[in-house]
């Protein structure tokens, strides 16, 4: 049984058609996904709803960048426009909010240069970033259009106002996608019990209580953790599916009006929300001791934002967060059936860019259990093309 509130439902005894591991954004919205198909749906995850890389502060939706249009930024651009119907259906049903709001975002420009590579990829968003009704404008400004967001010494070339950006409180879209599964007669959710090993071909897994749990279908979307299971589901490969990357983030008690655009600075996001908070991050950690402390590297970033950001410079800290995001060794995230293991898909990976297209990327996969592949996804997702990378020997030093 599980621990958490009296809304959720305990599993049932009958195997279920589609089995989720892990109950971040991405397997609660591939939950959605396979709930809405009429697919009976068991979420097992290893602590608690939202607990893991998915449970931060930051909330950035950010796009890749108008220039080289591919099959990749399509995807994501599609995501993008599409993301806010699907959180205003899910909050008309519970009566939540996810906090999201298309705000914008501003890149200030220090450098000559860096204002000429703007100017030609706001060109370039004249062509990709128009797409019927779904146009967006990226903007080179000349001046800094409100005073301390961000300061003018970092705009000193002018800054860019990308009008697709936006943001979403991350807790606040798992707590509105746990709501609306709750409310769904054919969704169960088991907390604090993780999968300890899968039996593909026996449609088994067992998991970390001891007991087990027969599946349909296994949707491993456990962030870190899955390239761990999978790699006890599958033959050993000279290279690991994907790594923990660690980042770090803060979060500020500031007067700053929700409604201003992010700023996107050298790396840096600071991110205005409701209630009052600001959203500073990340860090990219590849090498860490403690994958869950923060350390003087938050120290940096929040000193760097106090600096780009002057309304932040007298602002409360009031909390500071660190956790492993899950990034695939092809860089692009994983997602699809495994070509070898029938009843088994994977949704991981999506590293920085998760929230803002764990929707589609679902929907694809969910698609993908009842029709043979994903629907629509990019080449460079699949399962198989991560697994060719991982099957390259190692590089020699």
């Amino acid at each position: 049984m599980t621990n958490a509130d009296s809304r959720t439902k305990a599993p049932g005894q009958q195997a279920p058609d589609v089995l989720v591991v892990g109950g971040g954004v991405m397997g609660l919205w591939a939950a959605v996904m396979a709930a809405r198909r009429g697919l009976s749906v068991e979420i097992v995850d290893r602590a608690t709803i939202g607990s893991g890389a998915s449970g931060g502060v930051l909330g950035a939706l950010m796009s890749h960048l108008p220039d080289r249009w591919n099959e990749k930024k399509q995807f994501q651009f599609d995501a993008l426009v599409s993301l806010p119907r699907e959180i205003a259906h899910l909050e008309r049903e519970t009566g939540l909010s996810a906090g999201y709001r298309r705000s914008g975002r501003l890149i200030p420009l220090p450098k000559p240069h860096l204002r000429d590579l703007a100017l030609g990829h706001s060109r370039d968003a004249g062509d990709s970033w128009a797409q019927g009704s779904a146009t967006f404008g990226f903007n080179v400004l000349e001046q800094v259009p409100m005073p301390g967001w961000p300061a003018e010494e970092v705009a000193a070339c002018g800054l860019v106002h990308d009008e697709l950006a936006a943001r979403v409180a991350p807790r606040r879209l798992l707590a509105l996608l746990r709501a609306a599964l709750e409310m769904m007669p054919n969704v169960a959710i088991r907390e604090n019990t993780g999968v300890a090993r899968v039996d593909s071909p026996g449609g088994t897994a067992v998991l970390e209580d001891g007991t087990s749990r027969r599946f349909g279908h296994l949707v491993l979307a456990a962030g870190t953790s899955s390239f761990d299971l999978l790699r006890s589901m599958a033959p050993p490969l000279p290279r690991p599916l994907g790594v923990g990357v660690k980042g770090q983030a803060a979060l500020f008690k500031a007067a700053v009006d929700p409604s201003m655009p992010v700023i996107f600075f050298d790396g840096l996001y600071i991110v205005p929300h409701e209630d009052g908070h600001v959203a500073v991050g990340s860090t990219s950690e590849n090498t860490y001791t403690d994958p869950a402390g923060t350390d003087g590297q938050l120290e940096g970033l929040i000193d760097e934002a106090r600096r780009v950001a002057p309304l932040l410079e007298k602002a409360e800290v009031v909390e500071r967060w660190a956790g492993l995001r899950p990034k695939a060794i092809g860089r692009d995230p994983m997602a699809g059936r495994h070509p070898d293991l029938h009843n088994v898909s994977l949704l991981t990976g999506g590293f920085k860019i998760s929230f803002g297209i764990a929707h589609e990327l679902a929907r694809a996969v969910i698609a993908g259990i009842e029709n043979g592949s994903p629907e629509g996804l990019p080449p460079s997702f699949a399962v198989g093309s991560h697994l060719k990378a991982a099957s390259r020997a190692p590089e020699k030093r």
